[in-house]
């Protein structure tokens, strides 16, 4: 009898070093023919709602999933590990621990969810990273089994309201994540140029805090995070450098922007350059419910969070302009930005596309 509940298959693909650049896209349209869910997390990663294609193809969850692999090894040669549960916080699991070329079914049964669950360490739940999972430890929670049994309002006072939460809810074996096949940008990037070329560090400074703010404020409104940040620098004789580098967590935050966008551009010594422009771009966007923010104990470092959630919700009502970080009064108004989408023309801060 095939089962009708929901099932949800996660997949990590074995990409070449040397891929053909278009195999993500291509990977998607052959998974599209199973099923019109389908949401490419990573070039080489991939989450289908098999809900609806279960009934159509005949097959059960193993079955498909089965066919799913075979389909990406025939036409791309591309061997696969796939997981395949009733959400997509234990398909993505279960994808964690299986090897190329085999797959991990876990049944719908509260029994075979906590017989997969229980054994796992803490850490590996989403949201559990490497400070909360010792801080766990500390009371003697180490695996998930351990946690199971611990009353909400405890891992709250433990973790914080939010956090205790979604805690408790994972370690239950529950995840409301939905399968989103809307495409989203693989980068988004916003741009200044200045007046004359610009000689001040200070200048160039502010300018990097307004893109790393444009860019931070785009990506939470559009749900999305970071996972590394681009820095381009024109000069005057129209040369150009540009330098990466990885965020240490996953983020939508203008702080954490601003700071890696900060010891980019100190590591590139500008201190005598004449700069004509700077670009800030950030790579690898995910969307934001698979992001994870280390615990921490200074309350300090949430009141940037608090006031950038306040100065959003002022920008939605009344306009960019009306609230921005203080270094950027000193220009009146802050440094303009032109943005751009992943393959897209530049827009204007207001959205329009630039000419």
């Amino acid at each position: 009898m095939i089962a009708m509940g929901r099932r949800i298959l996660h997949l990590r693909f074995g990409l070449p070093a040397d891929n053909d650049a278009e195999l993500p896209e291509r990977l998607r349209r052959l998974l599209e023919d199973i099923t019109p869910r389908v949401q490419m997390i990573e070039p080489d990663m991939a989450v289908l709602d098999l809900t609806g294609a279960i009934p159509y193809w005949k097959r059960d969850a193993r079955g498909l999933t089965e066919l799913v692999q075979l389909r990406a090894l025939a036409h791309f040669g591309l061997p696969s590990s796939a997981g395949c549960a009733g959400n997509r916080m234990l398909a993505a699991m279960a994808c964690a621990l299986t090897p190329f070329g085999q797959r991990t079914v876990i049944d719908d049964s509260p029994e075979a969810v906590m017989a997969f669950l229980q054994p796992r360490p803490v850490r590996e739940l989403p949201g559990v990273g490497a400070k909360t999972s010792a801080m766990l430890g500390e009371y003697g929670l180490h695996t998930v089994g351990d946690v199971v049994d611990v009353p909400q309002l405890t891992l709250q006072r433990l973790l914080g309201a939010r956090a205790g939460r979604a805690l408790h809810e994972h370690a239950q074996g529950r995840d409301t994540q939905v399968v989103d096949p809307t495409p989203t940008p693989a980068s988004i990037s916003s741009e200044h140029h200045f007046a004359r070329d610009e000689l001040d560090p200070a200048a160039r400074r502010r300018v990097l805090l307004a893109l790393a703010d444009h860019l931070g404020a785009r990506l939470r409104g559009s749900g999305q995070v970071a996972t590394g940040v681009t820095l381009t620098v024109r000069y005057a004789d129209s040369s150009g450098t540009r330098r990466s580098r990885t965020l240490p967590e996953a983020t939508h935050h203008t702080m954490l922007l601003a700071c890696t966008a900060y010891a980019v551009y100190a590591s590139l010594g500008l201190q005598r350059a004449r700069v004509r422009s700077l670009a800030l771009r950030a790579d690898a966007l995910r969307p934001a419910d698979r992001a994870t923010r280390q615990l921490t104990l200074d309350s300090a470092d949430d009141k940037p969070l608090a006031i950038e959630a306040v100065a959003d919700r002022a920008r939605v009502r009344y306009g960019r302009q009306v609230l921005y970080p203080a270094a950027l009064a000193i220009s009146s108004p802050p440094p303009s930005a032109r943005h751009q989408d992943g393959g897209g023309r530049p827009k204007d801060a207001r959205g329009r596309r630039a000419t």
